[in-house]
């Protein structure tokens, strides 16, 4: 093994025992603890150099060392396999997701199942309107001049909006307008729907026009993006076994109330294949520089539609946590593509 390796096999140990100890880790039990093949003198010099190059850090005089920012992404950086999940889990996760009924159930359960896996901040953000594709769009009379329209996405969701309109309207005419909305929008992606829309009323007669510009009018309101700006989260109380990882918890709490922080997070993981991890200083929000947040979007294979994550400490088991962020966001992806 050469100098090098040995340096990142000493690094390894220490995040490995700091993770399980929350203690400072010595030379002395590093060598009586891990098979390094060396002395605890070589340690201590490989350790001398992972200190000087920023990857651990003294906590104070006669202590051990702990990894640093930059310690715990070289870790993570390096490894070469994670946790997988036992049998019971992962039959866990599939009993609990499947007796889901809706949308608003999956993501709520998948919220639940992380936070129990991890014992950390779990949160799971609603498919993208902009990355799904219109799969029905329903228009119900509730009087003759106020309609219900109902946008139902390929992935689950539902958008709905009452609609007054400036006169009354037969109930032939709700059937036409539901089939040519259906007929020009069905399967097209959101994100192009605006410029279909624009151009509906001048398909249509001239004594149609006032009520499809009205619709349309509402569509668009409905297809705007921040609409699509919601998650779930759960997990927050799971914060309270961490106190000794934060020195502040407050600034922690106010960065997950700023739900803007978090779906920045989440929109990153939708343009990965791969399960992403910001330690410490990494995340920009000064209020999230104490912890860590894993995440991996979830939809069809290659087309994330949403990000699922968790928001823990620095001193986080990355190893187990990304092997269930992956798993549940995996399922939830294969969940609402059979729905």
């Amino acid at each position: 093994m050469s100098v090098e390796d040995r340096k990142l096999e000493v690094l390894r140990a220490i995040v490995e025992d700091f993770i399980s100890t929350r203690e400072p880790v010595g030379s002395k039990a590093l060598a009586d603890r891990h098979n390094l093949g060396v002395s605890a003198a070589t340690i201590r010099n490989d350790m001398a150099a992972l200190e000087e190059d920023g990857l651990i850090a003294q906590p104070h005089t006669s202590a051990g060392r702990v990894p640093t920012d930059a310690g715990y992404r070289m870790f993570v950086d390096r490894m070469t396999s994670i946790k997988p999940l036992s049998g019971a889990e992962r039959r866990a996760i599939e009993t609990f997701l499947d007796e889901a009924v809706d949308l608003d159930d999956v993501l709520h359960r998948a919220v639940r199942t992380l936070a129990q896996l991890t014992r950390n901040v779990a949160v799971v953000q609603y498919p993208s309107l902009s990355r799904s594709r219109v799969r029905h769009i329903e228009i119900v009379a509730l009087t003759s001049s106020r309609l219900l329209l109902v946008l139902i996405t390929d992935t689950g969701r539902v958008e709905q909006r009452v609609v007054e309109l400036p006169g009354p309207v037969s109930d032939e005419v709700v059937a036409d307008l539901r089939a040519t909305l259906n007929t020009r929008l069905r399967d097209r992606l959101l994100a192009e729907t605006p410029e279909i829309i624009t151009d509906l009323p001048l398909g249509v007669t001239r004594e149609l026009r006032g009520l499809v510009a009205t619709l349309t009018s509402v569509l668009l309101e409905t297809l705007v993006e921040a609409h699509s700006d919601r998650i779930v989260l759960g997990g927050t109380a799971n914060l309270a076994e961490h106190a000794f990882d934060f020195p502040a918890i407050r600034p922690v709490l106010e960065a997950l109330e700023e739900q803007v922080v978090l779906l920045r997070l989440l929109d990153e993981s939708m343009a990965s294949t791969q399960v992403l991890v910001h330690i410490g200083n990494e995340n920009v929000h000064v209020g999230l520089q104490s912890a860590s947040v894993v995440t991996s979007g979830y939809g069809p294979p290659g087309a994330a539609v949403g990000a699922v994550g968790v928001l823990g400490p620095r001193r986080m088991d990355y190893g187990h946590t990304m092997a269930r962020v992956a798993a549940v966001a995996r399922y939830v992806g294969v969940l609402l593509a059979e729905r």
